[in-house]
């Protein structure tokens, strides 16, 4: 599998215009906002406020925690304000920053992207102090945030166009043990499956900015639809306190599921069928189910006359479908299904 990339920055940028309202090395816990200043229609000298908790206690390693990459990505979003609000001071072992809501403005939005300005900020890394609004947060999460971290989880689901089974992910990495330790994490998150994960363009990804830096990044992708379940959130919820107690920030035992995780492994960009038409989509697999390379994985029938026959897309691998899309809609380009191997191990 390809190396995860890098990217380059100039050596010599303006400070980030965003300020905080917490003092990130005070003990104790404290609730505040990233600020960044806008003008826009609505309010002159108006800010977007990112909120942002901080809990300290101590000497030890910092965890950020981050949802709400996408707007419309729900099980991170509220997993996290609910920690937010309940995980006390004396519970941690060093430092936890929680954001809920990284790309406030597409939260607001119910939105994957911004909007103030279209931006998706998982498309937008390194990003940069004079670039858009998008672009001006994940600057500050590039040279600010992720600097003063040792561990990173970023919750992701389908959002509104993808349902996704419940997994935590790493990714192939030049540095064997940065790579060994966040495949732990990935384990340890306990969601029913466990990927090492393949992008089909990963150089401007989150992701990509904490690796690059050294530090250890946990990918998930926890349902989709636009929406959240009990179940969902069940497995968000305990894959947090997981993720905290497997690198040393809480107390415990990690809780894994009851049933033995499955390892999956998405090589190349095979595992990915892309709709080369548009109409109205037919998935032919649930979720999870085995697929056989050849069989047919979806059909998508023409809207504009009856009578004719259906596309069909086999599968190129076999495996398990790990993803689908959600609408029923679909347009040239989009994804329809992720197909991942089934490994006996990881790493």
């Amino acid at each position: 599998m390809t190396k995860r990339p890098s990217r380059m920055r100039p050596s010599r940028m303006r400070p980030s215009p965003i300020s905080a309202t917490v003092d990130f090395d005070a003990d104790g816990v404290q609730h505040g906002f990233l600020k960044l200043p806008i003008s826009v229609d609505d309010s002159a000298w108006g800010a977007v406020m990112i909120p942002v908790t901080v809990v300290k206690n101590g000497q030890g390693p910092t965890a950020l925690l981050t949802g709400g990459n996408h707007g419309d990505e729900y099980e991170g979003i509220t997993s996290l304000l609910k920690l937010s609000s309940s995980l006390s001071a004396g519970e941690v072992s060093g430092r936890v920053i929680i954001v809920p809501c990284m790309n406030t403005p597409a939260v607001m939005a119910g939105k994957r992207t911004s909007g103030l300005d279209g931006g998706n900020l998982n498309r937008s890394f390194p990003g940069d102090p004079d670039g858009s609004v998008t672009e001006r947060i994940a600057d500050y999460f590039t040279r600010v945030m992720v600097p003063m971290c040792d561990v990173v989880l970023d919750l992701h689901s389908g959002g509104r166009t993808l349902d996704i089974i419940p997994f935590g992910a790493s990714h192939v990495l030049e540095d064997a043990e940065q790579q060994r330790s966040a495949l732990e994490g990935a384990k340890a998150f306990g969601a029913p499956y466990a990927m090492m994960m393949f992008e089909l363009d990963a150089a401007a990804l989150f992701d990509t900015a904490v690796e690059s830096q050294g530090k250890i990044f946990v990918a998930t992708e926890l349902g989709g639809g636009g929406t959240s379940t009990p179940e969902s959130m069940a497995i968000t919820e305990r894959g947090i306190r997981n993720f905290l107690i497997h690198y040393g920030l809480l107390a415990g035992e990690v809780e894994m599921p009851a049933e033995p995780q499955v390892y999956l492994d998405m090589p190349d960009a095979s595992c990915y069928v892309q709709s080369e038409h548009s109409g109205v989509l037919e998935l032919c697999f649930a979720l999870g189910e085995r697929v056989e390379k050849g069989e047919v994985v979806a059909r998508v029938y023409d809207m504009t006359r009856s009578g004719s026959a259906p596309v069909e897309y086999r599968a190129s691998r076999s495996g398990v479908l790990a993803a689908r899309r959600h609408p029923a809609l679909v347009n040239m380009g989009d994804t329809i299904a992720v197909i991942a191997d089934v490994v006996d191990s990881l790493g």
